[in-house]
């Protein structure tokens, strides 16, 4: 199996980055050495984890991080991309917890020594328990407390070369206030607008601080995108699409580029508008030195009869999650993004592929992922073929790991982890990313400048 994906010029640009992701609770594992979250709390309620499991352990990250960073510097990438879990760098008071702030200024520093460039998330879901109780992303205080965390972090952390305050926020607001499938699994319109709204809150204070703490790095916000396609040309279902894309698309971008809310917020009944406050707004559309995009399917709707929109099942091919591989919907988004707002620079931020994968006399090979790999790095170079100015591409994910409500059953990395045992095997997939990137860096060396082109020599 082999990956060659269409480069583009700009593609052959150092400054263009190749990397790879993860997040704190779904690999580090070594949950007493930090406080709980709203993720312990719902992987402890039956029914909640579709295999009973927990995050407890998970890829024992923490004390395993030196062997995870020999495999970045195996596979070749520029960037690694993971989050800080802040109930283990900050205690009940908001006071940093010195063991903590220690591990993630120890990763950067090893990160930077091997020339590999940290990419911090700052809130990747799992908001420390303690805050739950207070209301959590309901409580419009919570975005104070991250306003504060995100200066703990930034102050005492050195070489970070680039910050994202929240990682899709549609997760936690829709996921976790809305349909109760995420943590803290609650299930009511008005709560998941409302903690939409504070999350950007949060967003934008970050922001801010990090302009004082941190100017040197590049600071933005990761959103996840799915094109919304009508299941018929019929007037009906192209409102259906429409609405889909505004709730779940525009209603997390619209703010950060354009100030304001939009349409959707002036027909919610009143209970479920989101508490927007003088001032708020701008604060959330503060300046972005990036965008992270994170694809990984497109959706398909249809009216429901009542005005309102309905999903339709995904159709072939699928990956192991039932998402439908669709390439293209990548482009789609990056042009669509690009056309109708002006952008800072965009990184893909996550993109990858959960296959069911088996491990046989020692190998993974699992060829569906690598030509998914290459098909959405196409999609990227087409992107950018047509004037969409992006930065880098993070493969997700650098290792299997606790797949949130699908818990391990799910494997997306491009390292094989045996959770027994914690033993650690790269799949083919990873093989060939790393072959691609040799590549592709040594046609840097040799000053190839003639791209785009198909495939590498």
């Amino acid at each position: 199996m082999d990956i060659r994906p269409k480069l583009t010029a700009d593609m052959l640009d150092p400054a263009f980055l190749f990397g790879v992701a993860t997040s704190s609770f779904q690999i580090e594992g070594s949950a007493g050495s930090r406080l709980p979250g709203i993720w312990d709390a719902f992987c402890d309620e039956p029914g909640r984890i579709r295999d009973g499991s927990d995050g407890r352990v998970a890829c024992d990250h923490i004390r395993r991080w030196r062997e995870d960073l020999d495999l970045l510097s195996f596979l070749g990438v520029d960037a690694y991309r993971f989050s800080i879990a802040w109930p283990r760098v900050a205690d009940e008071n908001g006071r940093p917890i010195r063991e903590g702030i220690d591990f993630y200024r120890r990763l950067t520093d090893a990160l930077n020594e091997r020339g590999i460039r940290p990419f911090v998330t700052l809130y990747h879901w799992d908001l420390p328990l303690h805050l739950q109780a207070n209301g959590g992303w309901l409580n419009r205080e919570t975005a104070y407390r991250f306003r504060d965390y995100v200066e703990m972090v930034s102050t005492a952390l050195d070489g970070v070369y680039s910050y994202a305050t929240l990682n899709e926020p549609w997760c936690s607001a829709y996921l976790g206030h809305e349909t109760g499938a995420h943590a803290p699994g609650l299930t009511d319109t008005a709560a998941g607008k409302k903690a939409a709204h504070h999350l950007l809150l949060a967003h934008g204070l970050g922001m801010q601080v990090l302009d004082t703490t941190s100017p040197q790095s590049l600071n933005g916000i990761v959103l996840n995108f799915s094109p919304c396609h009508p299941a018929s040309p019929s007037a009906t279902d192209a409102a259906a699409a429409s609405a889909a894309d505004e709730a779940f698309n525009r209603w997390y971008i619209e703010p950060l580029l354009l100030g304001r809310y939009p349409p959707l917020i002036e027909g919610l009944p009143a209970a479920a508008r989101p508490g927007v406050r003088d001032g708020d707004l701008d604060l959330i559309a503060h300046p972005l030195d990036f965008l992270g995009v994170n694809y990984y399917t497109r959706a398909v709707y249809e009216s429901d009869g009542k005005g309102g929109f309905r999903a339709l099942p995904a159709e072939p091919p699928l990956t192991d999650m039932g998402w439908q591989v669709w390439p293209e919907g990548l482009t789609e988004v990056l042009l669509q993004l690009d056309r109708r707002y002006t952008l800072p620079p965009v990184y893909v931020a996550e993109n990858g592929a959960a296959v069911r994968d088996r491990l046989v006399n020692g190998r993974v090979d699992d060829e569906e992922r690598g030509r998914y790999i290459a098909a959405h790095i196409d999609a990227v170079a087409a992107a950018m073929d047509q004037g969409v100015t992006i930065s880098g591409f993070f493969y997700w994910s650098l290792l299997d790991n606790f797949e949130w409500a699908e818990g391990y059953a799910k494997r997306f990395g491009l390292v094989y982890v045996d959770f027994e045992t914690q033993q650690r095997i790269v799949k083919q997939s990873g093989h060939c990313y790393r072959d691609f990137l040799g590549r592709r860096k040594a046609l840097m060396r040799a000053g190839a400048s003639d791209a785009p082109m198909r495939g590498l020599p």
